[in-house]
């Protein structure tokens, strides 16, 4: 089930409201000496393909945006700690500036969920005197929030509350806490009057719990869905938070100091940068079209050829990664950046000359802008990572087909733009067919054959926030335990077979092997090397050599589980994960991030301008419900 829309024409925040919220903090921020650490989860379980290098070679951009925004707000004595470089690192022990923190966030996504549970147990075993307020963000907070929350009495360790939002939620909240926090008070004491006297349900974009016995929630309070920021040129400047970096290491404490800024490049060769946000399409598998409330959100070209600058100035970045969801998605806006880029000088030499950055976009669009392509080189661009999914539009339509992916792919490499393709596998489709283009291991051969530098194959998995969500379990079709092994968060990345109707699902595991086997190997690298170089030089020949070291991962990783789903006993979820804890928004009704709860009788109202959920069914039933899982 995806995310509920807020009011039609209610989606986006004022323009200009981020940045008076900025100024607001700014003024506040002279009366307030925080500490604060932002960590981000990290399970090295999923360390493969085709996130391999880049998931350790890349700071999260989310973790950067919060430490931005706490550095913009005057906020400097502030720490992001990656887990992907300081995997030994344990809140308890953590001082900063020969303080413990007065607040303690971690970021993280679904998959990356054993890690952020372990680290809010952790930091709950600071004395009570002395123990930061705890917050969780990222996208697994964005949409099933309740999965942070402990229910178990004699570990009754959650988080003060998690933000289902972006830089504005945590900004507003920070704002409530600091207007009611007097003198040297702790910042949870500071949020807890917050959260009893009300001032918390006009944050849109929050979940909290109520405590019951024992330490564990009574139930958890929805705020709503957060409203977005239209114009983002009004973030903060993400030069910021590259400050505030934690030097990779392997000490459970923290460093005296931030990582030099000369040395990151070295541990974060890649920036991600923000450029648009949203996407056209609305397949059934992507919840993106529902988080950004159907709205498409760009940030000026002068602004990302500032940023580019910047960051390449201060920091010797060189490479950038667009955070987009469809960089194309708006073709005249897509053109301006491009142009932008193509003819800025800042500092007095071409920065299309200085940057190489990529993003993700569509066959459909691509080929919209094919007269373009050659501008967008000049810009910089040397990669796009594109969601072919099937090329034979059999899973979903966007207007891709053979034809036009080989042309698109075509276009691509005569521009010298790398044609990244991203393929799902699903049960219907075979590994081989003769005469057809509809097994797995054709497409990727006329994949090859088009120019194809990377490959990405993915196998569909219920993904919270998407239509197809309760369906993949109601259907039966989600693995609970294989051979009495359940099946973990870390394995929801799309590498391991936990949802397949197939007779024999280990031979979907097989077939991911068998596909990334026939595009990286040793045959293929040789024969790139050998070649005559083309418009896009050595880049397919280092995309060989980095995709068979993630291969092996992949091997090491996934055959075991392929062998236990071909011999053992595969036991099945008939019901979406639904909150052990009962929720509710703030006037009582269903909460809006409670998507479990779909077949009630739902009623629609809108305080302050939020949409809001109204359930007949009572907590207990709720709970009930929620249980019987």
């Amino acid at each position: 089930m995806e995310l509920p829309r807020r009011t039609r024409g209610d989606e986006l925040l004022k323009p200009g409201e981020l940045t008076a919220t900025r100024l607001r903090l700014r003024k506040l921020a002279k009366k307030h000496d925080l500490v604060t650490v932002i960590a981000c989860a990290f399970d090295h379980r999923t360390r493969m393909l085709p996130f391999i290098y880049a998931d350790t070679r890349m700071a999260p951009a989310g973790i950067r945006a919060i430490g931005s925004a706490l550095a913009d707000a005057g906020f400097e004595k502030t720490r992001l700690v990656l887990q992907q470089w300081n995997r030994n690192f344990r809140p308890s022990r953590m001082q900063l500036d020969g303080r413990v923190p007065d607040m303690f966030m971690v970021s993280s996504m679904g998959m990356h969920e054993a890690p952020c549970r372990a680290m809010v147990r952790d930091a709950s075993r600071i004395d009570p005197k002395h123990r930061p307020l705890i917050i969780v963000g990222g996208s697994h907070g964005v949409y099933e929030p309740f999965k942070v929350f402990s229910t178990d009495p004699a570990q009754p360790a959650s988080p003060d509350v998690v933000v289902t939002g972006e830089e504005y939620v945590f900004l507003s909240l920070l704002e409530v806490l600091l207007t009611v926090r007097a003198g040297n008070e702790s910042m949870r004491s500071a949020f807890a009057r917050a959260r009893d006297s009300g001032a918390l349900d006009e944050v849109p974009g929050l979940v909290y719990p109520l405590n019951g016995r024992n330490g564990v929630a009574e139930e958890l309070v929805d705020t709503g869905i957060q409203p977005l920021v239209g114009d983002l040129d009004e973030l903060p400047h993400p030069i910021l938070g590259y400050r505030l970096l934690e030097p990779p290491g392997r000490r459970a404490t923290l460093g005296t100091h931030a990582l030099p800024a000369d040395r990151v490049r070295k541990y974060s060769p890649i920036s991600s940068i923000v450029m648009t946000f949203g996407c056209k399409f609305n397949c059934p598998y992507c919840p993106i079209p529902a988080y950004n409330q159907r709205q498409f959100r760009t940030k000026s070209p002068e602004r990302i050829a500032d940023e580019m600058h910047r960051l390449n100035k201060e920091y010797g970045h060189r490479y950038f990664f667009g955070t987009d969801d469809n960089f194309f998605n708006d073709h005249t806006r897509a053109l301006d950046i491009i142009e932008t880029l193509a003819r800025a000088e800042p500092g007095g030499s071409r920065l299309g000359r200085r940057v190489r950055w990529g993003t993700e976009a569509t066959i459909h669009d691509t080929l919209k802008m094919k007269d373009h392509l050659d501008l967008a080189h000049e810009a910089g661009c040397r990669a796009l990572w594109i969601g072919v999914e099937d090329m034979t539009a059999t899973l979903i339509k966007k207007g891709q087909s053979v034809d036009k992916t080989t042309e698109a792919f075509r276009r691509l490499r005569t521009a010298g733009i790398c044609p990244m393709p991203m393929m799902m596998h699903h049960d219907a489709q075979p590994l081989y067919t003769r005469g057809s283009d509809y097994g797995l291991l054709n497409q990727i051969r006329l994949l090859k054959k088009a120019g194809a530098v990377s490959l990405q194959v993915l196998m569909l998995v219920p993904s919270p926030g998407t239509k197809l969500y309760n369906g993949t379990y109601t259907s039966g079709q989600v693995f609970d335990r294989v051979g009495g092994r359940r099946v973990d968060p870390y394995m929801h990345d799309g590498n391991y077979i936990i949802a397949s109707h197939h007779k024999h699902p280990w031979m979907k595991q097989l077939n991911l092997m068998a596909a990334y086997l026939y595009f990286y190997n040793v045959g293929s690298l040789l024969a790139l090397l050998l070649r005559k170089k083309t418009n896009v030089g050595d880049k397919p020949a280092s995309m060989q050599l980095i995709g068979i070291i993630g291969l092996g991962h992949n091997i090491y990783r996934t055959f075991g589980w392929a062998c236990r789903l071909m011999f053992r006993k595969i036991e099945r979820l008939h019901e979406q994960p639904a909150s052990l804890i009962p929720m509710r928004s703030i006037g009582g009704s269903q909460a809006d991030h409670d998507l479990a709860v779909i077949s009630l009788t739902v009623e629609r109202s809108a305080p302050n301008g939020q949409t809001g959920n109204g359930s007949k069914r009572t907590a207990g039933q709720r709970v009930e419900h929620a249980a019987s899982h």
